[in-house]
């Protein structure tokens, strides 16, 4: 009989979602799964800020943990929660062909966020929509937000906000609609959003490889090269979108204040993602980024 292998992730119902993505991948490539639900620090603390509590990683450290403990064999997680420097031992062995990698606007009225009535109160644990939504509308309550996607649309149902921004990609998974899809040129999304990636040991990177949507990776791979780059001293609101285009890796990033009044926005492509990734870092950093990371750290 063939073996098993055990699919670790978050134990919510988008990850539940998620796994069975995975699990069909994996199936299709002759690799049988069974789901192992994990309860991460961001699952368990579901008051505090993210960037209190951990902030990037804080969903994806205890799986990882698992997989480095033998408890489960591989992991699946959405790529914008892992962050740029993994478990060592471990590998990114295969991406998932990418869903909508736009942002969702879930409004009380049913309105977009251009139409939205002034001073609206508007959810989200992101900094970097945070700065994006109040470049657009200055006049905007940008306030955070915790909990899964069912939780922050039933705060805006129960009228504690006007509005949410989340993922589209979560949306769609669990059927939700959203009231604006919001374009990208408006509100540029985090690396590896809409993306699911499969961990595992190393040794069984080969095994797994096979399920890897390439584009989705060369994409995703420069995203968080330019994220790696950066360093994990930028705290400042950051979004990157890559692509695969006539078999050259296009990446465009952008670098926000936090009140969203300065942006800087690169675009560069080449043959390696992680080239592509590290320029458009250091040219951010070149036309404005590092000044900006000076005066966030003196605030």
């Amino acid at each position: 009989m063939a073996r098993v292998l055990r699919l670790g992730g978050r134990a919510s119902k988008l990850s539940l979602v998620q796994a069975n993505l995975a699990s069909e991948a994996l199936s299709a490539i002759g690799i049988a799964t069974e789901f192992v639900p994990i309860t991460t620090q961001g699952d368990r603390d579901r008051t505090s800020s993210l960037r209190v509590i951990g902030g990037q990683g804080v969903f994806v450290r205890a799986v990882e943990q698992a997989l480095l403990d033998r408890d489960i064999d591989i992991a699946v997680h959405s790529a914008k929660d892992v962050p740029p420097a993994i478990a060592e031992g471990t590998s990114l062995a295969a991406y998932l062909p990418r869903g909508d990698v736009r942002d969702g606007l879930v409004s009380r009225d049913g309105v977009g966020l251009l139409d939205l009535a002034e001073d609206a109160r508007v959810g989200t644990g992101s900094r970097r929509r945070a700065a994006q939504l109040l470049r657009l509308r200055p006049d905007l309550d940008v306030a955070d937000i915790r909990g899964n996607v069912d939780t922050r649309i039933r705060k805006v149902e129960q009228r504690e906000y006007d509005a949410v921004v989340v993922a589209a990609a979560g949306l769609q998974r669990l059927g939700q609609r959203a009231s604006e899809l919001i374009p990208i040129d408006l509100i540029m999304p985090s690396p590896g959003q809409g993306a699911l990636v499969v961990q595992c040991r190393v040794e069984d990177a080969a095994q797994v490889a096979t399920a890897n949507h390439a584009p989705t990776s060369h994409a995703v791979s420069a995203e968080r090269a330019m994220l790696r780059a950066l360093g994990a001293g930028c705290s400042l609101p950051l979004a990157a979108l890559g692509g695969v285009r006539g078999g050259e890796v296009l990446l465009a990033g952008r670098l926000l204040s936090r009140d969203g009044s300065e942006r800087i926005e690169i675009q560069r492509s080449g043959d390696d993602p992680d080239s592509v990734g590290a320029e458009v870092a250091e040219t951010l950093l070149e036309r404005g980024g590092e000044r900006l990371m000076e005066a966030d750290a003196r605030s």
